[in-house]
Formats: C-alpha cells, sequence, structure tokens
C-alpha cells in the first residue's frame, strides 16, 4: 500500500512494508555527507577516519565533513581518510554538538546526511546498512548499533585493514563490551516496530537522515547541550518520520558511557533542556503552575463573531483544567483591528477588540490569524468556543487515543457539530502521503486509526463535577451556546462588565 509519490504507507512505527537489499546485492545511487563533530581527541577522530575510509559503500558517493567545534590545538586531517573529506571549523557564534552539526549539515553536498560521532569506529558495512532504507523512502530515519569498549591500543593503519578486510571484531575485545541500553530497548519492541515513542531511542553517535527532513524541522537546537539528539529526534517525529534501527550497521565507541561513569549528574543535566522541549516527557513535568517552552495540548478556538464573554468562558475552561500544559490559540482576523484612532462603543469590531485586548498579553494563549502549522506540539483539539471544555475533557481524550495509538478523535454532538482532536505526528505523515484531494482523515485512518465517540465520553453530566459551564456542555453545544450568550447580555458576569464599562467612560 502506498502513498502520494508512491511513498510506501507505513502505520505507527511498523516499517515492514519495506524490504531492505542484502548487503552488498544492490546498487547505491544516493549521496551521503557523514558529519562529524569533533572536539578534541585527535587519535580518536583518526581511527574514526580510518574505519570510515574503509566502508563497502561507493566512496564516489561519499563524503566526509569533520567539523572543529573549537578544538586547541585545532584538529588536523590525518592521512588515512575517505577520499573526499573537509575539515572545517563552527561557525562563530555558537558553540556545542548541535550548533557543529549544523554547521556541518549547511555545507553538506550529500542528499541523505549520516551523523557520526568523532570517537566511533564502524565495521565496513556500517553507511551501506543504513543507507538501503534510505533508497527505499524519504521520510525514515536510520539508527546504527553500537557498543562501549574501553579504548584499545590501536593505530589508524590497523583499523583500517581490518575494518577493509572484514575483520571488525579482531580490533577489539567485545566479549567483554558494554552494551547499548538503546539496543535493549530496540530489540524488546521489535526493532522498534511496536514502540510508542520511537524517537527515544535515536541517540546521535550515528543517525541518518534526508537533508530534506532535517531542514524541514530546523535542524539541531544550539541552545541545547546536553540531549540534543533526543530532542532533535522529538521534532523529526513530529514531522511524521518512521524510525528504522539497523543493526548490521554495527560500531563501537571508544570509552565507557557517561551513564557509566556518573548516572545522577548525567540526568540531571540532561532533563532541564528535554523537560522544556520535549511535552511527552510527562515524568518531567510533574510541578504545578509551571510553563513550559513547548506545550502538550493546543486548543483551536476560531472567535471571529463570538462575544468576549464567551471567548473568555472556553479559554478559562481550556486552560483551566486537569491539564495544565495547554496553549490557548485565537484565530481571527486580528489584522482587522486598527491601532490609531477608531469608534470605541459603536465599534463594529467591538467584541473582536474587546478579545483582543482580554488575551494580547497572556502568555498562555496565542492571537493567531490561522491556527499555526502542527510543528511540536503533540496534541490539538479544535472545537466550537460555546462549548466550553470540561475540566477533564482533553486529558479523557488523550487517554482514549492512546488505547490504540489513534492519530484522530473525532468528538460528535448531539446537535451535529464536531471538535477534533489530533496527534501532531500523524496529521503531519498524512499530508506527506496524501494524495491530490484527499482527505488527510482518510489517510489517517490507515496509518494511525480514526476514532469517533459523543461527546458525552468527555462532557460527564452531573453539574457537581464541574461547575456551571460543564453542566451547560453536557446539556448539549445548543445549550451551551445559549447560556453563553446569555451570560453576555444578562448574566452576573454580563452585568458586572457592563457596570465596570460605564464606570471607567464616566471617568475619561
Amino acid at each position: 500500500m502506498t502513498g502520494a509519490g508512491g511513498r510506501p504507507l507505513i502505520r505507527h512505527n511498523d516499517y515492514s512494508p519495506l524490504t531492505p537489499p542484502p548487503l552488498g546485492a544492490w546498487t547505491p545511487s544516493l549521496p551521503v555527507s557523514v558529519v562529524i563533530p569533533a572536539y578534541g581527541g585527535q587519535h580518536r577522530l583518526d581511527l574514526t577516519l580510518a574505519a570510515l575510509a574503509a566502508q563497502s559503500y561507493p566512496s564516489g558517493l561519499m563524503e566526509a565533513v569533520v567539523v572543529d567545534d573549537g578544538s586547541e590545538p585545532p584538529l588536523r586531517l590525518p592521512d588515512i581518510r575517505p577520499r573526499n573529506t573537509r575539515l572545517v571549523r563552527s561557525t562563530p557564534g555558537g558553540w556545542g554538538i548541535a550548533h557543529a552539526l549544523n554547521t556541518g549539515v549547511r555545507l553538506a553536498e550529500g542528499e541523505v546526511v549520516q551523523r557520526l560521532d568523532s570517537d566511533m569506529v564502524i565495521c565496513r558495512e556500517h553507511i551501506e546498512a543504513l543507507m538501503r532504507w534510505h533508497h527505499l523512502t524519504d521520510y525514515v530515519v536510520t539508527i546504527g548499533g553500537k557498543v562501549f569498549v574501553d579504548e584499545p591500543p590501536r593505530t589508524a593503519a590497523q583499523v583500517h585493514a581490518a575494518v577493509r578486510d572484514g575483520a571488525f571484531d579482531t580490533l577489539f575485545d567485545l566479549a567483554n563490551a558494554v552494551p547499548s541500553s538503546t539496543e535493549a530497548t530496540i530489540r524488546r519492541l521489535d526493532g522498534l516496530r511496536a514502540s510508542k515513542n520511537p524517537y527515544h531511542v535515536c541517540t546521535g553517535p550515528t543517525v541518518s537522515f534526508r537533508r530534506e527532513l532535517f531542514e524541514q524541522v530546523g535542524g539541531l537546537d544550539p541552545r541545547v547541550l546536553r540531549g540534543e539528539d533526543t530532542e532533535f529526534a522529538y521534532r523529526l517525529a513530529m514531522s511524521g518520520a518512521v524510525f528504522v534501527p539497523d543493526m548490521e550497521a554495527r560500531a563501537v565507541h571508544l570509552g565507557l558511557p557517561a551513564q557509566r561513569v556518573d548516572t545522577d549528574a548525567t540526568v540531571r543535566v540532561v532533563a532541564p533542556y528535554l523537560a522544556q522541549r520535549v511535552p511527552l516527557r510527562r515524568d518531567l513535568r510533574k510541578e504545578a503552575g509551571r510553563r513550559w517552552l513547548v506545550p502538550y495540548v493546543e486548543v483551536v478556538l476560531a472567535v471571529e463573531d463570538r462575544t468576549e464573554p464567551q471567548v473568555r468562558a472556553a479559554v478559562a475552561a481550556a486552560l483551566g483544567g486537569s491539564l495544565p500544559d495547554v496553549r490557548a490559540t485565537l484565530v481571527a482576523p486580528w489584522d482587522r483591528l486598527p491601532e490609531g484612532r477608531h469608534r470605541v462603543l459603536d465599534d463594529p469590531d467591538l467584541e473582536l477588540r474587546l478579545i483582543h485586548e482580554q488575551f494580547r498579553y497572556d502568555e498562555g494563549v496565542l492571537l493567531a490569524p490561522a491556527a499555526p502549522d502542527l510543528a511540536t506540539i503533540p496534541f490539538r483539539y479544535t472545537g466550537p468556543v460555546d462549548v466550553p471544555l470540561h475540566r477533564r475533557s482533553l486529558e479523557v481524550m488523550i487517554r482514549m487515543m492512546a488505547e490504540d495509538r489513534a492519530g484522530l478523535l473525532v468528538v460528535e454532538f448531539p446537535d451535529g457539530r464536531t471538535a477534533r482532536m489530533e496527534r501532531t505526528d500523524a496529521v503531519n505523515r498524512a499530508r506527506l502521503l496524501a494524495g491530490p484531494g484527499e482527505e488527510l482523515a482518510e489517510v489517517i485512518e490507515r496509518t494511525h486509526g480514526v476514532r469517533r465517540a459523543p461527546a458525552a465520553k468527555f462532557w460527564p453530566p452531573s453539574p457537581s463535577a464541574a461547575g456551571p459551564a460543564a453542566a451547560s456542555a453536557s446539556a448539549g453545544p445548543a445549550a451551551a451556546s445559549a447560556s453563553a450568550g446569555s451570560a453576555a447580555a444578562s448574566g452576573p458576569e454580563g452585568k458586572k462588565l457592563v457596570k465596570r464599562l460605564r464606570t471607567a467612560l464616566r471617568g475619561r
């Protein structure tokens, strides 16, 4: 089964529809740039380049870009290296692995980018094993295997000869190598085919992706000094990418993993970066009252032709629910509101102007002319303004979707209207695969699944459970709309608002 452009249609992360050719039994055609960020460690870099120079992948289709991230003394290129190798310095104004990688990718010429750490020695078929998947489709991210060893007394010439001759195993004491925890996870989850969040194991030492995909998600975030690989992989996942580990792409990491040296410090250093940017790490967002750089849920409300009290009630319900990690996006033609002299009480856009002033300074609310492109917020709810969310509506919706990892939940109201809860990764995968005129929901049905449920599942009928707003919503959209409308005109809040406005105007 295929989507637009002949791309294979992959459900969740089950890449079983892809059948890679056996190693050595196919003809590669895609150029690859191996980008190696490096800071010091000249001898280890020499070994990395020596192994890279002995790859089975055609040398004419491969280049190496070594990015020196401010080493003192500066790094140099050794004699044994791939035929097409460049040494560049990180661009001024930044430092760190993410900054160095961005520098290297910008200068690289290959259609596929292979990240490789400067302390990795790879087997002869490593690049070939990962590249064969990229020849099958353009939305995979491939992950190589690795184990950790104490650096042995090997020369670059020894490494090159052993890798070239297929004697990789003779270089190291692999029987006493420290296994990678990510490989254990990969095996447990059927090669990540059964993984709910496969980006978790997409750590940096050896991973490859299309340059177009890299540019689409904005590259790595240079502000993330630790865990930059996981944060980048999360954004790749949100773009709809599929993660494919290939354990035939074997490698040895010279030196023990940082977690072995100081587990507590390693975890503590990474946690704040991921907490701000990876909403799916719910374990890192436990403090009440916090706001995060990337919210967990975006609630989109079309507020044109709605009253300010209606919108206030809807926003209060969205931001005051059991999920505190929410942003409200209010969509309207805000540019219709002039900043200069304008009518006030008889302003034809009075309600829109009041809404604008009510929320323009609220950090939890975004005012936008249209719903932003789905990027890094994992869930988006779009529903009617006149049906404020119940306190637990969003939480229950997401829990229902998690039961079968559905990509779309359609909520059906008694009056025939609907609301939608979307998973960002599913929507972006569907956009990639949808043909001309094809509904995204139809594609999501095939890649992630679509669920439908009545609104009563998310708006409980008991007024005592959530107060008046939820009670009116549980009675149905029509009742909720009438309730919100009357509040604007004659309810206690509406009367107080009119009184405050009159007092303010008298004081002018």
